[in-house]
């Protein structure tokens, strides 16, 4: 008797599963059609800009410091959580290799180097820096 209901709840509970299945599938697609599914893109992802879009992303400085740098449209988001904590600015793309930003006034540019040319002893060892001034770096490993 346990056993006839055992496989009566496992028939039933199979055939709610597959009722599930059914209606989350989007429209026009049947349980059917999941097993072959649409043709994946072999079109490449769209490739960085220039050399600044390939910086997109968080680079870490000494002591919990930190930037992010972000895009949007054809302007660059720069999130610099310095000692003092954390400000953002607008950043334009200036030459190749360069992305200037507006802080307190002054123009300042963010550009490539490697931890010896941060002036920082925490990241002498660095190969893959962006560097606003000497004293002011952030890494990648």
């Amino acid at each position: 008797m346990i056993n006839t209901h055992f496989w009566i709840i496992t028939l039933l509970l199979t055939l709610v599963i597959a009722g599930c299945e059914e209606r989350n599938q989007p429209a026009g697609l049947s349980s059917s059609s999941t097993s072959n599914p649409p043709p994946k893109s072999t079109a490449a992802p769209p490739a960085a800009n220039n050399v600044t879009d390939q910086w997109l992303g968080k680079w870490i400085g000494p002591e919990g410091t930190y930037l992010v740098l972000s895009k949007n449209a054809d302007k660059y988001v720069l999130e610099i959580h310095s000692l003092d904590g954390p400000a953002t600015y607008e950043g334009t793309p200036a030459a190749e290799d360069r992305i200037e930003f507006q802080r307190n006034g002054k123009t300042e540019s963010i550009h490539a180097g490697n931890g010896h040319e941060t002036g920082m002893k925490w990241l002498l060892d660095k190969k893959n820096c962006l560097i606003v001034r000497t004293g002011e770096g952030f890494c990648r490993d």
